[in-house]
């Protein structure tokens, strides 16, 4: 049986395994018939032009694990950000794992979503923002809204401040001979409130696991989100990100992606505008090798005066890894003096790497100040001789221009020692030690 078929006809067994509210399965059934209608997303949709998927679809997925496979902490310390205490929601093959997390209800909600969806407590929260962004038309979305029931549900009241991170950390074990998941994460920042959240999953064994993660963030007056992706997996793991970030007015929301690893992995990353003076920030590093496939699909939509966009992807690939970066900024009549800026840099190391790269414009206003831009090339040949004359080594100094080429993205990383943790990835992904620490 395809996965389509496998999924749709799982539908109403998964309904009788979840407490379900009349006006959630009312949203289910029609994301649910909305992906029955367009099925897996194929080369010939303009958004999907660069990535396919056909490859991955023909692996045996199981569509609900059967049981959590418990882990250690131990087995996984290094996937946290041990070296400082932080909130932790953890999943184990798509089950939240409570001897792995440290949740909280003090002053803030850091806890599951699958509580949020089914306590009538939260039934006011989950009617206001639940699937309220999230696209009803985009094939994968509604998938995974059919069958949202378990993931990160963080809600930061008024003037707050999270005291600490917050990291939300999916792992698959092997524990199936192929995994699907479907992980459905809401954040609400309110007025005045702060938070910083890294997000990573992780699989522990060489069997194929497809991802499908939606992520709704709302971010209201004044609020400051941080929003880190760790994206560092095996080569069986494949990832499709989907997330959206609603914003009012003076907000600031930061979402900085780092890919380095799986096997195919798609971000899709749309912000969309419903206040004045409020600033997006949209920032991605990529490294990859060997037959890797990374896709950055980007969309700010400035529907307010007043407000910025910034956009800043660096790439570099290497043996036959393909990158994409595919980026829209549109500007609609009534946001006058937007500023927008976009910008994909990349390296391409073989002659077998390609990037495929489609900044776009669409602007409808006419008192603003927009830029886009993109390139390729290869590093400088003239700045790697000059710095093997002074004792340098050709390996050693090819990693420092790379390292030097994305720190504009490493420096925006408020977290220090996640900042410290980054750069240690990205020397491993380049075979040197660059010798400090940031």
């Amino acid at each position: 049986m395809e996965l389509k078929e496998k999924l749709i006809s799982s539908f109403m067994a998964f309904e009788e395994r979840v407490d379900v509210q009349t006006e959630l399965h009312d949203v289910r059934t029609s994301a649910l018939k909305n992906f029955e209608e367009k099925g897996f997303p194929t080369k010939k949709e303009e958004a999907w032009k660069y990535t396919s998927l056909n490859a991955i679809l023909k692996n045996d997925f199981t569509v609900f694990p059967k049981k959590e496979n418990a882990i250690e902490f131990s087995q996984v310390k290094k996937y946290f950000l041990h070296e400082i205490d932080t909130y932790k929601v953890v999943f184990v093959d798509g089950i939240f794992s409570s001897n792995l997390s440290s949740t909280t209800h003090d002053g803030i909600d850091v806890c599951l979503m699958s509580a949020a969806l089914t306590k009538p407590k939260y039934k006011m929260v989950i009617d206001a923002y639940f699937n309220k962004i999230a696209s009803k038309d985009e094939s994968l979305t509604t998938l995974n809204t059919a069958f949202a029931s378990e993931g990160a549900y963080i809600n930061i009241p008024k003037s707050k401040v999270a005291d600490k991170p917050i990291e939300i950390m999916y792992f698959s074990t092997g524990n199936e001979a192929a995994l699907m998941v479907q992980p459905r994460n809401l954040v609400i920042v309110g007025e005045n409130s702060h938070v910083q959240i890294i997000e990573r999953h992780q699989s522990l064994s060489d069997n194929p696991v497809l991802t499908n993660a939606v992520t709704e963030i709302f971010a209201q007056k004044r609020a400051i989100v941080d929003y880190y992706k760790i994206q560092n997996d095996n080569h069986e793991a494949n990832l499709i990100d989907n997330t959206y970030v609603s914003q009012q007015k003076e907000s600031h929301a930061s979402v900085h992606t780092f890919s380095f690893g799986g096997n195919l992995t798609r971000n899709n990353l749309n912000y969309y505008h419903f206040g004045e003076r409020l600033t997006s920030t949209l920032n991605g590093i990529t490294i990859i090798g060997e037959k890797q496939h990374v896709d950055h699909y980007t969309l700010v939509n400035h529907a307010q005066p007043n407000c910025e966009s910034f956009q800043d992807y660096k790439g570099i690939f290497s043996d036959r890894s393909t990158g994409v970066f595919n980026g829209k900024v549109f500007v609609e009549k009534e946001a006058q003096k937007t500023n927008a800026f976009q910008q994909s840099n990349n390296i391409v190391l073989s002659d077998k790497a390609s990037i495929n790269a489609k900044p776009q414009l669409e602007i409808f206003a006419d008192d603003v100040k927009c830029s886009h831009g993109c390139t390729v090339g290869q590093l400088d040949e003239t700045a790697l001789f000059y710095m093997q004359q002074r004792g340098i080594p050709k390996k050693e100094a090819k990693a420092l221009l790379m390292y030097a080429f994305s720190n504009a993205v490493i420096e925006n990383i408020k977290i220090p020692e996640l900042k410290q943790r980054i750069t240690k990835i990205i020397a491993n992904k380049l075979g040197v030690k660059l010798g400090f620490d940031l």
